[in-house]
């Protein structure tokens, strides 16, 4: 199989390496010509097979507007485009009515992984027709972890559920974030009496109900600095949050945690503390977001 990649960033890179390892061709375009398999977008469509695949991997906003217009303009009908960026999901349903009127079809892919994600699959939540999924399958098990497909994959509805439950995954993970990175800040106040907090969290990894993936990024993290004396307890939102809090409250769905959470990486804006230099140092080891040091 041979698909067009948008967008070779820290994600769009990394799974351009996973598809081609498994067996996938990929001709990638990006703006950055160290980057780029093709010059242009256009170019980048010359070189697919009809009917082509096109995977969007870029900014979501204006940026994902702005290829999607362009590539409505190049495709033809009977082609496919993927939004893998992290679109609201609203954004689906106007993507997919623009293409639409030229016969090109359309899929939202929430993508989990990280910087992770080329060694270890990515996580995929892909909202379309089951067509249309079941075209591409071989790229979202190219993608996906090793293991059961279940378990890594999953078709959750119609266009826009894929990124509605990306957006629902990502209020879990500040959640999630934030209850860590308070139990951080509260052992860490009490190093009179707890004297390993690296070592604590460390000892947690194995038998405890608390134990994830996150736990095992918060110990890596601190491995690399101890007490977080490097990183600025500042924290910002990609708008997920924010997003899943909005639906909540549009449909009564009381979600107090995760509303929290949100309001704390507020609260991270103004001052410094422990727990969000914890939430700051989680999000640099799992998605590769940019942390401010801390003034020496």
């Amino acid at each position: 199989m041979h698909i067009g990649l948008v967008g070779l960033g820290k994600m769009g890179d990394n799974m351009r390496s996973r598809l081609r390892a498994q067996g996938i061709e990929v001709t990638g375009y990006d703006r950055n010509p160290a980057v780029t398999d093709a010059a242009s977008l256009t170019e980048m469509v010359a070189a697919l097979p009809a009917p082509r695949t096109v995977w969007v991997m870029v900014p979501a906003g204006a940026i994902t507007d702005a290829v999607i217009d362009e590539l409505g303009g190049l495709l033809a009908p009977g082609d496919l485009v993927i939004d893998g960026g992290n679109s609201r999901f609203t954004e689906d349903f106007k993507h997919a009515e623009q293409l639409g009127t030229h016969g090109i079809d359309f899929i939202d892919a929430g993508v989990s992984g990280g910087v992770w994600g080329r060694e270890n699959g990515y996580g995929l939540m892909v909202g379309g027709t089951a067509e249309q999924v079941e075209r591409v399958m071989p790229v979202f098990d190219a993608l996906r972890p090793e293991g059961p497909r279940e378990e890594g994959f999953v078709h959750v509805g119609e266009v826009g559920a894929g990124h509605y439950a990306k957006m629902v995954h990502n209020g879990i993970e500040y959640a999630l974030m934030q209850a860590y990175a308070e139990g951080y800040e509260l052992l860490d106040a009490r190093t009179d009496l707890i004297k390993d907090v690296p070592g604590t969290f460390k000892a947690w990894q194995r038998g405890t109900v608390v134990r994830s993936w996150l736990l095992e990024l918060l110990v890596r993290a601190l491995d690399e600095d101890a007490d977080l004396s490097d990183i600025e307890g500042y924290v910002d939102d990609s708008g997920e949050g924010r997003w899943t809090v909005e639906e909540a409250i549009a449909n009564a769905v009381p979600v107090p945690t995760i509303s929290a959470s949100i309001f704390a990486r507020f609260v991270s804006r103004q001052e410094d503390s422990p727990a969000m230099k914890a939430v700051a140092a989680l999000r640099n080891q799992f998605g590769g977001h940019e942390i401010k040091k801390a003034d020496s």
